[in-house]
């Protein structure tokens, strides 16, 4: 019965076509195909192949090796093929090099059937020259397969032919393609198969470790959902000597949960907590909803939760991970019942009122409506808002929360900022980190409104930390070009002590109205600035001069140099050779023997190059003769500029 069971399994696998060609030399084996009875006939039998010399294996088997080293596969497997059909075994070196050639990826379906024939073959003829890093490269390759039967096929071939291969080197490549109600039922005769040739022999090798026998376990709970085969497999676990642990326990509490077996869960808690799992029933409880989810049983998911928030020893644990929220989302809004996921957030929110610490993301609130948000159910979320509302329950900051970091994910920061308003009237309040969170949102939206709104609102919360928004907002708006709005948002913190406003914020709205040539706002910032006792300093004035002389208002340049040496300000080598260009461009010679005098008085050096060129582009037909007449002073600060400047010459 396994033999045909097994051909069966091959059929699946391979063409009914390509089999008398690739396994021919096998026959008689699993993989040869049924062949029509042939009619009697009174034909004479063949004669007998002539016996091969040690020559032909010989050469054969050189022939292996050199296309074995030359990476040929068809060659390498003719030579087989053909040692094989001479009844000749090559030596395993070159058989297991053969096999990891074949099973080499990527995956080739006809090099992974000659790969399997042949292990098929070696395990039938010479299980031990078999090697275990071939198989492993075989398995690794067979479980891509389109079919779990290659694999279950060689796993069956190692325990038929008493090759006592640990769990290791086939057990995980083929759990994870046979978890299917088809391929799982024959894994699990033959995992139970091997565990007992591995007690039987003593071959402790052979033998599983917890987490695989969990696995398996979970087959049964979840494919299978079977009683009966997981009950075989905690038999397996306790024959092996190994005791179950909160995983184990898990995975029956889901099974027994999605059958509906209260007297079995009831059983199974009694036994958690006199085996020392009281405190460590996160997964039981887990398991619980997630079963009573899939069977329909809302009423009892809703107790486990508040009992599970009730013995929860950690605050800020959740009661379920993301993937488990979803499942309970799931199960209730694709059955209508919105208001009774409405009043487990509500009965939950009562329960962690009356705990000491429940850290925001951890609140029960917060996992249902983040899941209905994972699910790209944002307006199921918000029928659960009104469904609280209706009930005339007071909604969480938890459930808020979620729905806020769904607007900031696809910026609808508009709805956001109203929602945060609601949240203010409600008289709860939003940490520092969503409020950053929203107004970056808002201003990677460019929606500056919202970004207003909010940090307006971030202020009156009272919360002790505004730096960081508030730089988010400040380089939000000059990254958009906005130095009026720059400027108003400015004017309305600088008074705010938790935001650290200082002389370089004043600079960047200066340098941004002057690039743009809004020259007036400008120099209207900067007597603001200094109205409010913030010091100018030398980037200050580079920009002013800079965006006048763009402008070519030298006269602007002038006033400033005045009331900059006025003030005393302690200067810079650009900052005086920026004064002077501009100076020198304006035609104000005297003001630009000063900023000289100035330059030689702090021993700073000025390249006069520059500045010849701008007196020459702008002042080439300058005569003196003619200032001599006008403006005697002039004239002297003009001569003395050409005399510095080497134009005399």
């Amino acid at each position: 019965m396994q033999r045909k069971l097994s051909f069966l399994s091959l059929r699946s696998f391979s063409s009914a076509g390509e089999i008398p060609v690739l396994y021919s030399f096998l026959q008689p084996t699993i993989f040869s195909p049924a062949r029509p009875s042939p009619s009697p006939t009174l034909t004479r039998p063949p004669a007998p192949p002539p016996s091969p010399t040690p020559a032909d294996t010989s050469t054969l088997q050189t022939q292996l090796q050199l296309s074995l080293s030359s990476g040929d596969h068809d060659l390498a497997w003719r030579s087989f093929k053909s040692l094989a059909s001479l009844s000749h075994l090559p030596p395993s070196n070159l058989s297991n090099s053969l096999i990891s050639l074949l099973a080499s990826p990527p995956p080739n379906l006809s090099h992974l059937k000659r790969a399997l024939a042949a292990a098929l073959h070696l395990l039938s003829h010479s299980p031990h020259s078999v090697s275990s890093h071939s198989l492993i490269s075989l398995f690794s390759s067979l479980s891509s397969a389109p079919t779990p039967a290659p694999a279950l096929t060689l796993a069956r071939s190692l325990l038929q032919n008493r090759f006592f291969a640990p769990f290791s080197i086939w057990g995980p490549y083929l759990l994870p393609i046979v978890k299917t109600p088809r391929w799982f039922p024959p894994f699990l005769n033959m995992f139970e198969d091997s565990c007992k040739l591995a007690l039987e022999e003593r071959v402790n090798e052979m033998k599983p470790d917890l987490a695989s026998c969990n696995d398996v376990l979970d087959g049964c709970c979840r494919v299978t959902v079977s009683v009966s085969d997981a009950e075989r497999v905690l038999d397996i676990i306790s024959s092996l000597g190994l005791s179950p642990d909160e995983r184990s326990f898990g995975l029956l509490a889901y099974l027994y949960a999605s059958k509906g077996l209260e007297s079995r869960i009831v059983e199974l808690d009694g036994l958690m907590t006199a085996l020392g799992f009281m405190y460590k029933k996160t997964s039981f409880f887990r398991s619980l909803i997630s079963g009573y989810a899939k069977s329909g049983n809302f009423d009892s998911v809703s107790k486990v939760f508040l009992r599970a928030l009730k013995e929860r020893k950690d605050g800020n644990g959740s009661v379920l991970e993301e993937e488990g929220y979803k499942e309970v989302v799931k199960g209730f809004v694709e059955s209508g019942r919105i208001k009774d996921l409405a009043a487990l957030i509500i009965e939950t929110q009562e329960v962690e009122s009356l705990m000491e610490v429940v850290g925001t993301e951890s609140a029960v609130g917060f996992g249902i409506v983040n899941a209905c948000v994972a699910l790209g159910w944002l307006d199921k979320a918000h029928n659960l808002l009104d469904e609280m509302t209706a009930q005339g329950a007071a909604v969480g900051i938890g459930v808020y929360s979620s729905i806020l970091k769904a607007y900031c994910k696809e910026q609808r920061t508009a709805e956001a900022a109203q929602l945060v308003a609601e949240i203010s009237a409600a008289g709860l309040q939003l940490d520092a980190g969503s409020f950053d969170a929203l107004i970056d949102a808002s201003m990677t939206a460019q929606d500056f409104k919202s970004a207003f709104s909010l940090f307006r609102d971030m202020r009156e919360a009272r919360l002790p930390e505004l730096k960081t928004s508030y730089l988010t907002m400040m380089t939000g708006l000059m990254e958009n070009h906005r130095p009026e709005l720059m400027a108003a948002f400015l004017d309305s913190v600088v008074d705010d002590p938790r935001v650290e406003v200082a002389t370089h914020d004043w600079n960047s709205i200066i340098h941004a109205f002057c690039k743009a040539g809004r020259l007036e706002d400008a120099r209207r910032t900067y007597r603001r600035m200094v109205f409010l006792r913030f010091e100018p300093n030398q980037q200050t004035f580079l920009s002013l001069i800079n965006g006048y002389v763009s402008a070519e208002k030298y006269f602007s340049v002038l006033l400033l140099w005045t009331d900059v040496r006025r003030k005393g300000l302690k200067f810079d080598h650009d900052l005086l050779d920026a004064f002077l260009y501009a100076l020198v461009k304006g035609g104000f010679f005297d003001a630009a023997m000063q900023v000289v005098e100035k330059a030689q008085e702090l021993k700073i050096f000025i390249d006069k190059w520059r500045h010849k060129q701008a007196f020459m582009e702008k002042h080439k037909k300058l005569k003196v003769s003619k200032l001599r007449k006008r403006n005697f002073r002039k004239m002297e600060a003009l001569v003395a500029f050409k005399n510095w400047a080497g134009l005399n010459a």
